[in-house]
């Protein structure tokens, strides 16, 4: 039993990546699934449609293998944050769509709840913002708009939690209800100073307590998978959230480690080791993980558009079919043009956290065609990745001696986009060999805890650099071109 089974359960897809004793990739399977947009601002996923093909691509990645369940020590799961789902306790049914966390749906409460003065109690307890990004008023919508859900909750009939616990449930048959400490983080339920859900901010939100699950470290033991579901019984014992799971598979074990992955947004995540920072530039307070009972915390910036916007290119624009053929166009656009995308499609996350921000273009003229428009939206994640890092070099000035940013990521494959993210950060950029961070980093929260993998230190030697980019850009340039990204900004913004 060398074997680990990591499963990725993200937003546009659901991944099973079977890893070996030496922490290489063995097999993965990968399925799609629908998303559904039932109002402008509003996303959500069939719950069914997550577990099917989570199920599907575990089992699928097993037979890749040539394996059985049976070879496999243990399962880490990492997952969609924020995303809520409300189930039956009697028979795991779903009682409403799962709400993702792009839905912004609650943006007008999120207001009303600011305006009452909430969010610095908020911020203060769980290091977050008051955003319809969490999870706490989405669940809040359900309850108060699904016929019956408040007195079914109340009463202990529902059971709420993000993607990981209900996943968890289902492998269990139910036995266990449970997240890690970095999903709870991202409820705006959770206080990560005391590590406890919170009395006052469930009671302010009408969520009754009994719907939470139990909160435990990254690496604990969450159950066991019933035999009938992959044809053994495997025990669950790593999970995190995608983006905390990310920060692992980097090995950013120290204080002033930074990383950033691009999949469908752009998450960048700084170590703030046991000093959790109150931010004065919006930025996120949130849990990096737990183990042993012992809380390192994070500053985190969030982007809610980066591999969506080549997706939008794709989907939404038809001016390519895949979307590796960014990079040709990008080379071959006119490089007098300075076309500045920002795709507010959803709202803008850190640091301006505008719900009511849509997308927008700026610098069109009648020779802009596919290629400024590909080569713009491949510049957009470098701009928003240097307005999260310039925000957190001054909430935390230890912060400017990193130096180094570490990517992953299905963009980072991109040798252009992280050429453009070099210069325009003005520093380095580290692209590791194993890009499969993610499934990384709960394989070995999992591998670690069943005794195949090597302890953190023995973890991180193993860490190995792919390619780095330095800035080639000048000064100047770099000045001017961000001076146009912000005059944009400042254009899209809703107040």
């Amino acid at each position: 039993m060398t074997y680990i089974l990591a499963i990725d359960q993200g937003t546009t897809s659901s991944r099973g990546i079977v890893f070996d004793k030496d922490m290489g990739v063995v097999a993965s399977d990968q399925l799609e699934f629908t998303q559904h947009f039932p109002q402008s601002g509003w996303v959500e996923h069939e719950v069914a449609d997550l577990w099917a093909t989570t199920v599907s691509t575990a089992k699928g990645a097993i037979s890749k293998a040539g394996i059985a369940a049976a070879d496999v020590a243990a399962i880490g799961i990492t997952n969609q944050r924020e995303t809520v789902v409300v189930w039956d306790k009697a028979t795991g049914e779903a009682i409403h769509n799962a709400i993702v966390w792009q839905d912004r749906r609650t943006a007008e409460l999120c207001r009303e709840l600011k305006a009452d003065g909430f969010e610095d109690e908020v911020t203060e307890k769980t290091g977050l913002l008051l955003d319809p990004y969490f999870s706490s008023t989405k669940l809040k919508w359900i309850l108060d708009n699904v016929d019956g859900a408040r007195a079914r909750a109340e009463a202990g009939e529902l059971l709420f939690g993000t993607v990981d616990s209900y996943l968890i449930w289902m492998f269990t048959k139910g036995a266990r209800h449970v997240t890690d400490a970095t999903n709870a983080a991202r409820t705006m339920l959770y206080n990560i100073r005391e590590g406890a859900w919170d009395e006052s901010i469930c009671a302010r939100l009408g969520v009754p307590m009994q719907m939470l699950p139990e909160v435990l470290d990254c690496a604990a033991d969450f159950g066991v998978t019933d035999a009938s579901i992959l044809g053994a019984e495997v025990p669950i014992l790593g999970v995190a959230g995608d983006q905390q799971a990310a920060t692992i598979g980097q090995a950013c074990f120290e204080p002033g480690m930074l990383k950033s992955t691009y999949g469908t947004g752009c998450f960048a995540l700084l170590n703030t080791g046991d000093t959790l920072v109150r931010s004065q530039k919006r930025m996120l307070g949130t849990i990096a993980y737990q183990l042993d009972g012992k809380t390192t915390y994070a500053l985190e910036g969030s982007i809610f558009i980066a591999g969506a916007v080549v997706q939008w290119l794709r989907d939404g624009l038809g001016i390519i079919e895949h979307a590796s053929e960014t990079q040709k166009l990008a080379e071959d656009a006119d490089e007098t043009q300075e076309l500045y995308l920002v795709p507010a499609f959803t709202g803008l996350g850190a640091p301006h956290w505008d719900a009511d921000a849509r997308g927008a273009i700026y610098g069109l003229t009648r020779g802009s065609g596919p290629a400024e428009f590909a080569k713009a939206a491949l510049e957009s994640v470098g701009y928003q990745t240097r307005d999260l890092l310039d925000a957190m070099k001054s909430d935390w000035p230890d912060a400017a001696d990193a130096g180094v940013l570490r990517v992953d990521g299905g963009m980072s494959a991109s040798d252009w986009s992280m050429q453009f993210l070099s210069d325009i950060i003005g520093a380095p950029v580290d692209r590791p060999k194993v890009l499969e961070t993610t499934a990384l980093g709960v394989a070995w929260l999992a591998g670690m805890r069943a005794g195949v993998y090597p302890d953190q230190v023995g973890f991180a030697a193993n860490w190995a650099l792919d390619q780095r980019f330095d800035p080639q850009m000048d000064e100047d340039s770099r000045s001017r071109r961000y001076a146009g990204w912000q005059d944009a900004i400042e254009r899209t913004l809703s107040r």
